[in-house]
């Protein structure tokens, strides 16, 4: 778990920017003259997936030597302590909020509060309601939908005739999911079945309920096509579960993740049906809601984008945009698809 006073100091801003030897006009537009203090708060901050989401944001601050006070607070899954965060930063008159909202509208009164009180307020890929300019600055989503639409796209060509597909995704009710699904429905008709329950398989993106649900499936329907999930590491310790019904690895169709690429780089050849296809993770929409919020508290320019759009990252049938990706001499819980090199990951987790 990260430290939840972890604070970078003018002096240690200082060295990322002006000891590399970076000149003025290596400062980006959305970084302006004037200073302000920014914190990054997390609902929460305890997965792999958000160390390195969290060490990207940091590096984007890193930009902007107008930043002087970074601060980091995780909410540890407690919406109470998320909001008394957010509540503490105002209090301590930090300047921008940049907020993973975990509970969702639960923290709109906080955010909205903190807004009303002067803070720029930057609340991003978790949908947390209320309007930009009455409960917060400005709400920096992620393209879910577009996410369902590339793998809508992928699956029309591995399945041509349709098929079974099996819908993984996080917490009941939870807006990624219902976005993903809208978004493949977009592009499949009614020669693709959904076998999960709708509109997804809960499965809290948690590795091992993921491996129950998995495994219950894999019981109840002789035929799984395809497999969809929007984060894919979890994956990893249920597939073998096929093996138990002396059935091939289906195709997948989800996010990437270091660890999955390498288990599909030791499986496929004995798994005929396992292709796999990804699409970005997302670290890097924390990027897009930093730039946002820089740019307002230091009167630089804002960034063009609103939502982040996650890109394709691998195919193994057409190794386009790249073949599938592994580094088994890096961590598993590390994501290649980041803007922030593999090495750096490794430290932001740890390993």
């Amino acid at each position: 778990m990260l430290d939840n006073s972890l604070k970078i100091a003018v002096s240690a801003l200082a060295l990322t920017l002006g000891a590399t030897g970076a000149m003025a006009q290596d400062v980006p537009s959305w970084c302006g003259p004037n200073e302000a203090s920014l914190a990054l708060l997390d609902g929460f901050g305890g997965n792999s997936w958000r160390l390195v989401t969290t060490a990207s944001g940091k590096e984007e601050v890193a930009k902007c030597p107008s930043i002087t006070q970074f601060e980091y607070a995780d909410g540890q899954g407690d919406t109470q302590k998320a909001i008394s965060d957010i509540n503490s930063m105002v209090a301590r008159g930090i300047k921008a909020l940049v907020v993973f909202g975990d509970a969702g509208p639960a923290v709109l009164p906080a955010l909205t509060n903190a807004y009303r009180a002067g803070a720029i307020v930057v609340p991003y890929r978790v949908n947390v309601g209320g309007e930009a300019g009455t409960n917060y600055t400005k709400f920096i989503g992620s393209s879910f939908k577009e996410d369902g639409v590339n793998w809508g796209n992928w699956i029309k060509a591995q399945l041509p005739e349709g098929g079974n597909l099996l819908f993984i995704s996080g917490p009941a009710g939870n807006s990624q999911g219902v976005d993903e699904l809208e978004g493949m429905k977009s592009v499949l008709d009614d020669s693709y079945v959904f076998i999960n329950p709708e509109p997804f398989a809960v499965t809290n993106w948690d590795p091992s309920l993921t491996q129950q649900v998995l495994s219950a499936e894999i019981a109840k329907n002789d035929k799984i096509d395809m497999i969809v999930s929007d984060f894919g590491p979890s994956l990893v310790g249920a597939l073998p579960v096929f093996s138990e019904f002396g059935r091939s690895i289906p195709a997948i169709a989800t996010s990437d993740g270091n660890s999955l690429s390498c288990f599909w780089a030791e499986n496929h050849e004995a798994n005929p049906d396992f292709k796999l296809f990804t699409v970005a993770t997302g670290n890097d929409n924390v990027r897009l809601a930093v730039q946002w919020a820089v740019a307002e508290a230091t009167g630089g320019t804002p960034p063009t984008e609103e939502i982040f759009k996650a890109p394709v990252f691998e195919d193994s049938v057409s190794g386009t945009p790249s073949a599938v990706d592994c580094r088994p001499e890096l961590p598993g819980s590390i994501y290649l698809s980041a803007e922030m090199t593999g090495e750096a990951q490794a430290a932001a987790v740890g390993q």
